[in-house]
């Protein structure tokens, strides 16, 4: 698959999902995580569901952090973290072709990360971020650039990416940056940022 390059992910705990996602895809994104981590009440299926519509009319993919029920419900794609359902137990239930992608920290999780039946891999944290409580150790640039040869998938860098950094971790071998803290103001910035890549 080929992956935008600028990735969004609205952290529901963080901002107003449903403006920020209206903002994000007017702004021109074409991919769209919605990350739940507190408990996924009817409320936020339903945020959920909206956010989907609006990907779905502006033509971005749009994928559900962490839960394979909601994706398999929402028609969208899934992201999943180490601590998560299996990949392979999540193709179970989102057979090919739906997207699934899975985040890394490090090599040995990178290479068994390419082994499972995923479309994409994340790796990071690149940099020093506030997005998580018990972020892992930092990856950097120069090992992003190491671990960039270790497969073939397409590779979303995560963790600290500001838009005077992005053009480095493209530099790097990123193919698509993950963004949650610095997506405003003006997201088009990033649109701009990324084409050049």
């Amino acid at each position: 698959m080929t992956i935008p390059a600028f990735y969004p992910i609205l952290d529901a705990d963080q901002v107003s999902a449903i403006p920020a996602a209206e903002a994000l895809l007017q702004a021109g994104a074409r991919i769209l995580q919605y990350r739940h981590k507190s408990f996924f009440s009817r409320k936020a299926f339903e945020e959920a569901g909206q956010i989907s519509e609006l990907c779905r009319s502006a033509g971005a993919l749009f994928v559900i952090n962490d839960r394979a029920d909601v994706a398999k419900l929402l028609d969208a794609a899934l992201h999943l973290g180490q601590d998560d359902l299996g990949p392979a137990d999540a193709r179970r239930i989102l057979p090919a072709p739906v997207i699934i992608g899975f985040s890394t920290h490090n090599e040995q999780q990178l290479l068994a990360g390419n082994l499972e039946p995923v479309d994409y891999l994340a790796i990071g944290p690149i940099f020093p971020t506030r997005s998580k409580l018990n972020p892992d150790p930092v990856v950097g640039l120069d090992r992003l650039r190491a671990l960039r040869r270790l497969t073939a998938k397409p590779l979303v860098a995560i963790g600290g990416i500001t838009r005077d950094l992005a053009p480095q971790v493209f530099a790097a071998g990123a193919d698509s940056v993950a963004v949650i803290s610095d997506l405003f103001p003006r997201p088009e910035e990033w649109i701009a940022i990324c084409s050049r890549k």
